[in-house]
């Protein structure tokens, strides 16, 4: 059962009690006996239950409820629900900023209620339309967009919360930026010809981290039109790297035609496979390619990126492209990225990709030196990871990942993966309704690592061991 904003923390089944800084959740939450899980390494150890039915954690750990749906901002606003991608940034002294997604579609009337402005948005006129990017034909603001939250380490007090970028629909995943913004994507094809919007969506925006209020809410339309998920820079070369939620999407990169100005414009292209241009890497029919095996790859310009047809990825495919399915999560670590494809694989429950770019990355010398692309982890058994979603990678080097999956009876997870590929559990959500995790992210002191449970919206800060993990 889906609940409203009014109910989100109300009810006897999801109400939230709040004692000083710690925040418990007074919760039934579905049994989690009976799973079993495959730890191929031992990582913190087994997971201890957790007494508020919110997230089991092993022992030594702890988290904190920072943020919920529902709750009034610094601004007035409530904060919406639907928390996604999130990426932490320094504020000077103990203090962060954590700019954070909120999925929340244009097309869908629920929705509606779950946005800044309230269940009956009657809160919308403390909202300036002028600086939202769109409307619904009645000339309501359309609901999804960002928050940003400020919060201190040293405390753990959340300081502020504000709504920094309205107007957007569908904000799925995300990236962080080497100069300090968040870059947030829509994961939508709306247009005002098929939906009830007023402007034609599935575009990149920019969010300063620093921004102490709405910003701007520019459009990056050289970086395409196609169902975004998340991005990452590479910070040799400002190149950014785009992922596309789509079972036959595709992987880009944009290349700037200033690195850092990326509303200045520049080329969009797609990954292909040298030996098998207009392939598919997802190994669904065909197997194309094992675990740790590597493919050198092509870019393959692309043209009207804009894609006022919607067919962006068609067209990439039939050039060349290679196809990746449902990729998600992407994120930059120590000269390489990883991204996941969350529907990859024979038993279409998970891939997670390597690229190594070029020592010429965009450049002419590439194809003598081209980038490649290897399969890193593919998952054989639902229960070692299931649907990887977001990722990063943590400060020990390992990589993060979110799980959304969709069963009744497989709770999502917070997985941990070495970087030989083996996998471990971190965290478990044994919350009402077992929604996706999203957003993970780790604070610049590398002890605090913040995540997201989307439905009805909760951001969680987890302190622990962390450097006791055991390979």
């Amino acid at each position: 059962m889906r609940l409203h904003r009014r109910e989100l923390m109300a009810g006897s089944a999801a109400a939230l009690a709040f004692s000083g800084l710690a925040r418990s959740v007074e919760a039934q939450a579905q049994a989690a006996t009976g799973e079993t899980y495959v730890n191929q390494v031992t990582g913190y150890g087994p997971l201890v239950r957790d007494p508020n039915g919110l997230f089991d954690l092993p022992q030594g750990f702890s988290y904190r409820v920072i943020s919920q749906g529902g709750e009034t901002m610094s601004d007035g606003l409530l904060v919406p629900g639907q928390f996604d991608g999130m990426g932490c940034f320094p504020l000077g002294g103990s203090r962060v900023a954590l700019v954070r997604n909120h999925e929340l579609k244009g097309r869908s009337p629920s929705h509606r209620n779950w946005g800044p402005g309230g269940y009956h948005q009657e809160r919308l006129d403390r909202l300036d339309k002028a600086r939202a990017y769109d409307t619904y034909k009645d000339g309501r603001v359309l609901p999804g967009g960002t928050t940003t939250l400020v919060y201190d380490l040293a405390t753990g007090e959340t300081v502020s919360q504000h709504l920094s970028l309205a107007g957007t629909s569908t904000n799925c995943g995300g990236g962080i930026t080497p100069w300090g913004s968040w870059l947030t994507c829509e994961e939508t094809e709306e247009k005002p010809e098929t939906a009830d919007v007023s402007k034609p969506h599935g575009y990149v925006f920019e969010v300063p981290a620093a921004a102490t209020g709405l910003v701007d809410p520019v459009p990056l339309k050289a970086m395409g039109r196609f169902d975004h998920e998340a991005v990452a820079i590479d910070p040799r070369t400002g190149i950014v790297y785009l992922t596309e939620d789509k079972g036959d999407g595709l992987f880009y990169r944009f290349i700037p035609t200033t690195p850092g100005k990326l509303a200045e414009g520049g080329k969009l292209q797609a990954l292909a496979f040298r030996d098998a241009h207009g392939s598919d890497s997802s190994n669904h029919r065909d197997r194309v390619w094992n675990v740790g095996d590597w493919k050198q790859v092509d870019w393959i310009d692309l043209e009207d990126v804009d894609s006022p047809n919607d067919d962006l990825r068609a067209r990439g495919h039939a050039a060349g492209a290679t196809l990746v399915s449902r990729g998600e999560g992407i994120f930059w670590g120590d000269g390489e990225l990883y991204l996941t494809a969350t529907s990859g694989g024979p038993i279409e429950r998970g891939q997670i990709l390597r690229y190594v770019p070029s020592p010429d990355e965009g450049k002419r010398g590439e194809r003598r030196r081209p980038g490649r692309l290897q399969l890193f982890v593919e998952t054989t058994d639902e229960k070692s990871l299931n649907m990887g979603d977001n990722l990063t990678v943590a400060p020990w080097g390992h990589l993060i990942v979110c799980e959304d999956n969709y069963s009744d009876t497989l709770r999502n997870h917070l997985k941990g993966v070495t970087p030989d590929g083996r996998l471990y559990t971190i965290g478990r959500n044994v919350f009402q309704g077992n929604s996706e995790l999203a957003g993970v992210c780790f604070a610049p002191d590398n002890q605090t690592m913040f995540v997201n449970i989307q439905y009805p919206g909760i951001t969680l800060a987890i302190t622990g061991p962390w450097s006791a993990v055991r390979t």
